[in-house]
C-alpha cells in the first residue's frame, strides 16, 4: 500500500529549538523515562498516536508532524485544544490567577464547564501547578478535590512553555474518548503507538494517574492486551508502558519486557516512593503475503452463460478464486451478485453460498443457476410458453412500441411474460425469466437499453436469430449451467445494506463503483429487463424520456461520502468473516482510503492488484489521455 508521509524521529543538534516541554506537571508522566522511551522510538513512522494522553512527555520529546493525541477526560482535552488555538488567551487567564489558598479553593469550586474555554484550561494549568503534587483526582460527582500544595512560588503563566506547546499541538488531532474508539478509529499501519494505561497496583503504591472516575481494573488491562495484539497484527508499533507486575508479563509474554527503576513522586511515605516500571516494545508483525497464482478453476464454471452485464467479474474469476481459496470457510455471502458469475464460482467450488442483488433481474439468475440445484424445463415446457398467451397484458406492445424490438418481437415478450407468470414451480418460473431477460440482451446491439432504434447493429449473428430462437438458446444454456453441489444455496433480491446474515464465512462485495468519471446507474442500462424481472411493479415509469426508463434505485454508491460510509458499515457488519472486495483504480474511497475503511474492522489488510485493465465509464473525456482506462484491486481483510 502507499505509505503516508514518514515521521522521522528527531536526532540532537548543537543548533535545534529548544524542545517543547509538558504544560502540566502530571503523577505517572514519563519525564524521567525519556531517556529510557526515547531510543524505542521507531526512527520511521507513519503517525504518532497517544490515546492515553496525560501530561505528554514523550509527545512533546518528539514533536511529531502528524500525531493524534487522546484522552478520555474532557477537562483535559479543552486545555490541548484551547492551547493549541488560542494560547494567548489562555496566558491572560493565567494572569489573572495568585497563588493564594484562598484564591486556589475559590478557583477549585468553580465548574469549569461553565466556563469559556481560555478560563477553564487556565483553571486546569492552575490547579495542577499550585495543588498537592500536581494530581488530578476527581470525587464521585466528578469534582476536582486535590488540596492546595504550599508552593512558595510556582510558575503559573509560562509563555515560554505555552507558546512552544502550543506550536506542537497545533499540528496533532486532538480527541476526547475511549482508547478502543481512537484507537479503531485512527490506527494505521506503520503508526506508532504509545502507550501509558493506569498502572496496574503495587504493593503500597496507589494508582493516582486515572483521570476520571472510572477505574481501571486488571480485567481492563487484560482487554487492552488484546488491543495491543490486535495493532501488531495491524502492522503498528507499538510502546506501552506499566508497573512490573504479574499481569503485564503474562499478557505480554510474547515481547521485548524492560523492567526500570523509578520514582513514586505521589506516595506519602518515603520509603515506597522506590518503584519499577516495565517498557514492553511491540513490533509490527510482518504480513502474510497472499499469493496470486489463480489455481486451476472447476470446469462446471464455463457452462454458466457469459453476459455482457456491466462490471461482471467473469474475466477475473481465478483472481478471486485464488485469494479466497486461501482461507478456510464454507458459507460466501455474495451482495452485489450482478450476473451471478462470482457466486456461481463459489458455488462450482463446492461453498454454499448466499447470492444476494438489489436487482430483481440478478436475483432471477441466481434464482435460476445457484440457488437452483435440480429443475430444468423441459422440451414440452418451452412449447407450453412460446405458444399464444391468452388475454395478455400487452404491457410492452403498447409502452415500448418502436423503442427497443420489432412489434412481433413486443408481442412475443408479452405472451411469454403472461405464461412465465403461471409456472408455479420457483426454480422453473426463474429459468424461464432468467431465457427471457437473457433474449433480450442479445436481441439488443449492446446489450442495453440507454438508447431507442438500432444505430448500433453490427450485424453479428445474434442479431440476427428471431427472438423465439433466441429464447429457446437461452433456456439450453441456462439449463446446462444447472447443477447440484450438494449445499442449500439461496438467491434473494435485497438492499445489501440491510442483510442481516450473519454467518461467518468469507463476504464478497463488488459495488457499483462510484467515480467522478462515470455513472453507475445499472437501472439507467438496464430498466426494460429489469423490468421484465419484477414485471414492471413498484416502479415508476419516467414517460417524458426517450427511452421510458423508470428511477433509478436508491444507493449510498452515488456519492463519495456515501461509498465511504456504506463501506465502513458493511465492513464492521461483517467483521467476523474474512472480507473480499472488488474495486477499481479510479473509483472513491480512493485504495489508500479503502485500506484504512477496513483496518478499523480487520486486523489485516492487504491489496492484491489485478491484471486486469478496461475501459471504464462514459466519460472518457474528462480524464484526459488515459482513455479512462482503469486497473482491479481485490482488498482483503482477515
Amino acid at each position: 500500500m502507499a505509505k503516508a508521509s514518514q515521521t522521522v524521529r528527531p536526532q540532537e543538534a548543537p543548533d535545534q529549538q529548544p524542545t517543547p516541554k509538558p504544560l502540566l506537571k502530571w503523577a505517572g508522566g514519563k519525564t524521567q523515562l525519556l531517556s529510557e522511551l526515547l531510543p524505542r522510538v521507531p526512527k520511521k513512522y507513519g503517525r504518532y498516536i497517544e490515546p492515553f494522553f496525560g501530561g505528554g512527555a514523550l509527545f512533546f520529546a518528539l514533536a511529531p508532524e502528524q500525531a493524534i493525541i487522546a484522552d478520555s477526560n474532557p477537562e483535559l482535552i479543552n486545555l490541548y485544544r484551547t492551547v493549541a488555538d488560542k494560547a494567548s488567551a489562555v496566558l491572560k487567564q493565567l494572569g489573572l490567577l495568585e497563588n493564594t489558598e484562598e484564591r486556589f479553593y475559590a478557583v477549585r469550586a468553580l465548574d469549569w464547564r461553565a466556563l469559556s474555554e481560555p478560563e477553564a484550561a487556565a483553571r486546569t494549568i492552575f490547579l495542577n501547578r499550585t495543588c498537592f503534587n500536581g494530581l488530578y483526582r476527581v470525587n464521585r460527582k466528578g469534582q476536582f478535590n486535590v488540596p492546595f500544595g504550599r508552593y512558595a512560588n510556582p510558575k503559573i503563566a509560562d509563555a515560554d512553555t505555552l507558546t512552544a506547546a502550543a506550536s506542537v499541538l497545533r499540528k496533532a488531532v486532538i480527541a476526547c474518548g475511549d482508547y478502543r474508539e481512537i484507537l479503531r478509529e485512527y490506527a494505521r499501519p506503520d503508526d506508532f503507538i504509545f502507550l501509558d494505561p493506569p498502572y496496574l497496583p503495587v504493593g503500597q503504591y496507589a494508582d493516582f494517574k486515572r483521570y476520571t472516575k472510572e477505574q481501571f481494573y486488571e480485567e481492563d488491562h487484560v482487554e487492552l492486551s488484546a488491543e495491543v495484539q490486535r495493532l501488531h497484527e495491524l502492522g503498528c508499533h507499538v510502546l506501552l508502558t506499566n508497573s512490573n507486575h504479574p499481569i503485564v508479563h503474562e499478557q505480554y509474554s510474547l515481547f521485548p519486557i524492560d523492567v526500570l527503576s523509578t520514582k513514586r513522586y505521589i506516595s506519602c511515605n518515603g520509603a515506597s516512593r522506590q518503584g519499577e516500571d516495565v517498557i514492553v516494545q511491540v513490533p509490527p508483525q510482518r504480513k502474510f503475503r497472499l499469493r496470486v497464482v489463480p489455481p486451476a478453476l472447476p470446469e462446471q464454471i464455463a457452462k454458466y452463460p457469459p453476459t455482457r452485464y456491466m462490471g461482471s467479474k467473469n474475466k477475473l474469476l481465478g483472481d478471486i478464486w485464488s485469494v479466497a481459496s486461501q482461507f478456510q470457510f464454507e458459507n460466501v455471502i455474495d451482495l452485489f451478485s450482478g450476473s451471478g458469475v462470482v457466486s456461481y464460482m463459489f458455488k462450482a467450488n463446492g461453498k454454499r453460498v448466499f447470492s444476494n442483488d438489489y436487482m430483481s433481474m440478478s436475483a432471477t439468475l441466481a434464482t435460476a443457476m445457484v440457488e437452483n440445484n435440480t429443475e430444468h424445463l423441459t422440451e414440452r415446457d418451452v412449447m407450453r410458453l412460446l405458444e399464444p398467451a391468452k388475454a395478455p397484458d400487452r404491457f410492452v406492445e403498447t409502452t415500448f412500441a418502436g423503442l427497443y424490438f420489432s412489434d412481433e418481437d413486443n408481442r412475443l415478450i408479452d405472451s411469454l411474460r403472461a405464461n412465465i407468470a403461471r409456472i408455479k414451480n420457483k426454480h422453473k418460473r426463474a429459468i424461464a425469466s432468467s431465457a427471457l431477460i437473457r433474449a433480450c440482451f442479445k436481441k439488443r446491439p449492446r446489450g442495453v437499453f440507454t438508447y431507442v432504434g438500432h444505430r448500433y447493429d453490427d450485424g453479428r449473428k445474434d442479431l440476427l436469430l428471431s427472438f423465439q430462437d433466441q429464447f429457446v438458446a437461452a433456456v439450453d444454456a441456462i439449463n446446462g449451467a444447472v447443477f447440484d453441489n450438494g449445499r442449500e444455496n439461496k438467491s434473494c433480491n435485497h438492499d445489501a445494506m440491510s442483510v442481516r446474515n450473519k454467518e461467518r464465512g468469507l463476504v464478497y462485495i463488488d459495488p457499483p463503483y462510484y467515480s467522478p468519471f462515470s455513472d453507475n446507474e445499472y437501472v439507467r442500462r438496464y430498466h426494460f429487463v429489469e423490468g421484465i424481472a419484477r414485471d414492471w411493479k413498484g416502479v415508476e415509469i419516467q414517460q417524458h424520456t426517450t427511452t421510458k426508463k423508470f428511477k433509478s434505485y436508491p444507493t449510498p454508491f452515488s456519492s463519495r461520502k456515501g461509498a465511504a460510509e456504506a463501506f465502513d458499515q458493511l465492513f464492521k457488519q461483517f467483521r467476523d468473516s474474512v472480507l473480499l472486495v472488488s474495486y477499481s483504480s479510479n473509483s472513491q474511497p480512493t485504495k489508500e482510503e479503502m485500506v484504512a475503511l477496513m483496518a478499523r474492522h480487520k486486523a489485516h489488510v492487504e491489496v492484491v492488484p489485478v491484471n486486469h485493465r478496461y475501459s471504464f465509464g462514459n466519460q472518457g473525456h474528462k480524464v484526459g489521455d488515459n482513455n479512462n482506462a482503469v486497473s482491479e484491486y481485490l482488498f482483503v481483510g482477515y
